[in-house]
């Protein structure tokens, strides 16, 4: 049986987007617990020796996939002119897309499609992802691609391939091991163990639209019109830690470096045929350029002080009535 996480949160939709008065991006963070834990090591058949999940510290993760409204407010923050094709005209051309881009090189301005808004943002390559990571990390600047926008802050962007998370980041890409442990581990001690599937279950999910049951998800391509959905549309099926989506829905960039240039991504997505490439054992690395309908992120962070003194008294309260 399932246990559900109490969950000190406020959950904040994301803004419509807007393209004359700049809107403020509010993420919806989930604390990740735990510090310390005992990772799990891998099942991959090639006898892989790497334990995957353990994390020493505290930390938050969105508790969505980053959405098209969300993305579209840093697109008319930034990308007037669009140094670093942090748009992809694939956003706007094809059916899966969910932004729409008018005007001209200088005078760019984004808007959203029709009921696109709360789907996860796709077409977004790894290096749009670190980019969106350092305007969130600097305060969300509106401006051209600069060092104080787009270029500096959690990475620096001018070691292109090269480019590693910086000391002091306070908002980035997830690690390998922090996408893991968000989404499979069973949370409550440092030894608890991990699920099979991100959504508190050994079971695959069952592919079917939402809102689904208690162990649901998009992949397979079993929703109407073969498409995204809308973020935490399975109402049940969020992680221990109350992540929704890391299985299914769109394949999520990670920090990690698989092979060569590859990077990783995890999780699965809508149009992904079989139950298997939603396991936690299931691992897979991209070209980092890869633009792709069933490819998006989501971000993480440091907890806000009030946030964890909020979690530290209630563990004290706990254990008083324990």
């Amino acid at each position: 049986m399932k246990s559900r996480s109490i969950l000190l949160v406020v959950l904040v939709l994301p803004a419509l987007c807007s393209t004359s008065a700049r809107s403020t991006v509010v993420m919806d963070w989930v604390i990740i617990r735990d510090a310390g834990n005992v990772g799990e090591q891998s099942r991959l058949e090639n006898s892989d020796t790497t334990y995957y999940g353990g994390v020493e510290y505290v930390y938050a993760i969105g508790k969505y996939e980053v959405t098209n409204a969300q993305y579209c407010e840093f697109l008319n923050a930034v990308a007037a002119t669009d140094t670093y094709g942090l748009y992809s005209t694939d956003m706007g051309s094809a059916i899966y897309g969910g932004i729409e881009r008018s005007g001209s090189d200088g005078s760019y301005s984004y808007s959203l499609k029709a009921e696109r808004g709360n789907n996860p943002v796709n077409y977004v390559d790894w290096y749009d992802a670190l980019r969106f990571a350092n305007w969130l990390h600097n305060g969300q600047p509106t401006g051209v691609q600069s060092p104080t926008t787009t270029e500096d802050g959690a990475y620096d962007m001018s070691l292109g391939s090269n480019v590693l998370r910086k000391a002091g980041a306070q908002v980035w890409l997830p690690s390998e091991d922090e996408w893991y442990k968000a989404a499979h581990y069973k949370g409550g001690a440092t030894n608890a163990g991990y699920w099979d599937y991100a959504t508190q279950s050994d079971t695959y999910p069952t592919a079917e639209a939402p809102p689904g049951g208690s162990n649901s998800a998009n992949y397979g391509q079993r929703v109407g019109g073969h498409q995204v959905t809308d973020v935490g549309s399975y109402l049940l099926c969020d992680s221990a830690y109350g992540t929704f989506d890391q299985n299914g829905n769109v394949w999520e960039w990670t920090e990690a470096l698989i092979s060569d240039s590859y990077r990783g991504v995890r999780g699965s997505s809508w149009k992904s045929g079989a139950w298997s490439t939603l396991q936690s054992s299931f691992r897979w690395g991209i070209g980092p350029l890869t633009e792709a309908d069933g490819v998006g992120f989501r971000v993480a962070s440091i907890p806000e002080p009030a946030t964890l003194l909020l979690l530290g008294l209630s563990v004290v309260m706990l254990r008083r009535k324990l």
